[in-house]
């Protein structure tokens, strides 16, 4: 059967290398004074930031943390995305609005999200994102162990954490 050819010409066939190679890319993102420093701008000078795409496992993670408090889902981007200056959740709180909104567009961007972040529910609700929510909570580890997996090692742990989950389900009803 053949495929039928697309108006476009694509290029060659990828690799899984060229696919995550966008993850590893870090952005020096200019904050200007008045974003900075609102009403303030002729003191100010424009500052920077380094910031890396979210992946969809930190997605995911960020969308089950915050299940409860939907308000914790821009400040855990921000923290998990911002690696210069790295900073705590803390800091991230004390922010100002206009500073939040403004990181929050930069790494909506960068992250290949739309303006208003809607793909973050998409991505914790996709296979993957579920996969490395499961993980992660199963084996209490963090978004970037989980990331550093293979999909071979995802297979293995997910066949035993399927295990040890009906082996759970039979005794909790009764069976041996």
């Amino acid at each position: 059967m053949r495929v039928a050819a697309q108006a476009e010409r694509p290029g060659p066939v990828m690799s899984v290398q060229d696919l995550l190679a966008g993850a590893s890319v870090t952005y020096e993102t200019v904050v200007p004074a008045r974003v900075l420093r609102p009403g303030a701008e002729e003191d100010v000078s424009p500052g920077k930031v380094r910031l890396r795409p979210l992946s969809v496992g930190v997605l995911a993670l960020v969308s089950r943390a915050a299940r409860d408090d939907a308000g914790l889902v821009p400040l855990l981007m921000i923290k998990e995305s911002m690696i210069e200056p790295a900073v705590t959740l803390d800091q991230v709180r004390q922010m100002h609005i206009g500073l939040v909104h403004f990181l929050i567009g930069r790494i909506n961007e960068i992250s290949g999200l739309s303006s208003d972040g809607q793909a973050l529910d998409e991505a914790a609700e996709s296979p993957v994102g579920r996969t490395h929510v499961l993980l992660a909570k199963h084996f209490g580890w963090t978004p970037d162990q989980v990331a550093q997996l293979t999909p071979a090692q995802v297979a293995v742990y997910l066949a035993g954490v399927e295990k040890l989950l009906a082996l759970e389900r039979s005794e909790g009803s009764g069976g041996a």
